[in-house]
């Protein structure tokens, strides 16, 4: 029997060819990303080349503080948050005083304005905006972004549940462990208060670290992330590579002191460049008990591990009960006027990641896709027939927090089972088709199943079957990356 390859699937089937820009961005930081002599990385702003010379915007910058500087006197308290954050900054050196630059000396400066986390209202985060236009130009616009070198979040939640022992980490400050080359800080100048006093005037300060905001930035961060473990052992290189998705890091190892073990040795490669893992949490104990303190996740640093239960965590959006070690759900949509555009809104703020929410979330987007064959306008109230559906359906949300998924596929390692299988079951009515995926082990003779993704779709039934041996194929390479097909 011949093996037909034109239906082939390969770990790098939903990835992008890299473009000539991205080529270029990659030669830039091979050639240019350097470790100082504080064994700090620093990198350059990966220009355009050719590209417009920018033009002085510090004019525009300055209406643009003096806005901030209204909105933040009539909100004392988002304005004592934007000096916390601003003070951790220029005392961590992540930014410094600007001097005086020539007449005629290209610059750039950056407005600032803080965003909120809905899950961390306390805290804010000061974005540089770099999209921001001037002449029709903007620093983005001149600035390679670089490759995607993010890992596909489906690929490092699928393999977060292949072993028994979980571990969850963080990189500290993420775009703030790159440092920005001298020649190119200029490029990054803002104003902000003197001496962080806003009683004082504005001044200017330039950025020393990449910053959030600009577009290269997540490339930046990925490549050095990567860079910093290229000597080291094959598992941590392989941690990184694959279990990253941006700052997190999610694994899962078979034994407390493999995942131990992987975790320090993660840690000591990357403190050797200046850059800090924290935020560690596992769903057991003994995986942290061997940690420092202050590199646990917050609310597990004063925790006593052999008193108390472990709390639920939050990774990459999903809220994750550490003690019994599952997933949970909770799907509390703001409210929205009741529109197309509201529902619209409304369904797509519901995380789903892996697909375990499919069975619920395709009836509002069944809800949906009748408001919009009805033609009614984008922000007219829906009828009474369309608005007691929605109702109804976004009660029916409440039963999620009912809903417990094992974040393990199984109660024993599945890297030390036999033959492991994945079986795609896939079914359509006149409004829907789906496709379900699970592991089956059989051990003893006896089938084991457990479920991974599944996914419900709006398509039309103009499908051919090799789309669900395509789904299947998928999955195997991020479970099992190193299992021929």
């Amino acid at each position: 029997m011949t093996y037909d390859f034109v239906f082939a699937s390969s770990v790098r089937d939903e990835k992008a060819s890299l473009s000539i820009e991205d080529r270029e961005f990659l030669s830039i930081m091979d050639s240019e990303f350097t470790l100082g002599s504080d064994s700090k990385w620093s990198a350059p702003l990966p220009f355009k080349s050719p590209r417009p010379k920018l033009p002085n915007n510090k004019a525009q910058a300055f209406q643009r503080a003096k806005s901030l500087q209204n909105s933040l006197n009539k909100n004392p308290v988002k304005r004592q948050h934007f000096v916390d954050f601003m003070g951790n900054l220029l005392s961590s050196g992540h930014a410094e005083l600007a001097f005086k630059l020539a007449d005629d000396a290209e610059c750039w400066y950056l407005p600032i304005f803080g965003v909120y986390h809905p899950k961390k209202v306390d805290k804010i985060r000061v974005v540089f905006d770099s999209a921001c236009q001037y002449n029709g130009v903007s620093l983005n616009s001149v600035l390679l972004q670089g490759p995607d070198l993010a890992n596909s979040l489906l690929g490092v939640l699928l393999r977060f549940r292949r072993e028994q022992v979980a571990v969850s980490v963080d990189v500290e400050q993420m775009f703030y462990c790159f440092g920005v080359k001298e020649c190119d800080r200029d490029y990054l100048r803002f104003l902000w208060y003197e001496d962080n006093d806003p009683s004082k005037s504005l001044v200017e300060y330039r950025m020393c670290k990449h910053v959030f905001g600009k577009s290269p930035s997540p490339a930046i961060a990925n490549y050095g992330l990567q860079k910093s473990v290229k000597n080291s052992d094959e598992d941590v290189k392989e941690f990184v590579r694959r279990d990253f998705y941006v700052d997190d890091g999610l694994t899962s190892c078979p034994t407390v002191s493999e995942a131990r073990s992987l975790i320090e040795r993660t840690q000591a490669s990357l403190a050797g460049k200046g850059i800090r893992l924290h935020k560690i949490s596992s769903n057991v104990p003994d995986v942290m008990k061997g940690l420092s303190r202050e590199d646990l996740s917050t609310n597990l640093s004063r925790l006593d591990f052999d008193l108390e239960s472990l709390p639920t965590q939050r990774s990459l959006g999903l809220q994750w009960d550490l003690n019994k070690d599952y997933f949970l759900f909770d799907c509390h949509i703001q409210d929205r006027p009741v529109t197309k555009r509201g529902l619209l809104s409304s369904i797509h703020s519901v995380f789903d990641p892996i697909g375990f929410l499919s069975p619920i979330l395709i009836n509002g987007r069944l809800i949906l896709r009748d408001v919009i064959a009805s033609g009614i306008e984008w922000d007219l109230p829906l009828t009474t027939e369309f608005e007691a559906k929605w109702y109804n359906w976004l009660g029916s949300l409440a039963d999620l927090e009912c809903v417990k998924v094992s974040r393990s596929l199984f109660n024993v390692s599945l890297s030390e089972m036999s033959n492991p299988e994945l079986h795609v079951f896939s079914d359509s009515s006149e409004k829907a088709i789906a496709a379900v995926v699970s592991v089956v082990v059989r051990e003893v003779g006896i089938d084991v199943p457990s479920l991974v993704p599944q996914r419900v779709s709006l398509e039309l039934l103009r499908l051919c079957s090799e789309k669900f041996s395509m789904i299947a194929s998928k999955q195997k390479l991020m479970l099992f990356p190193h299992r021929a097909l």
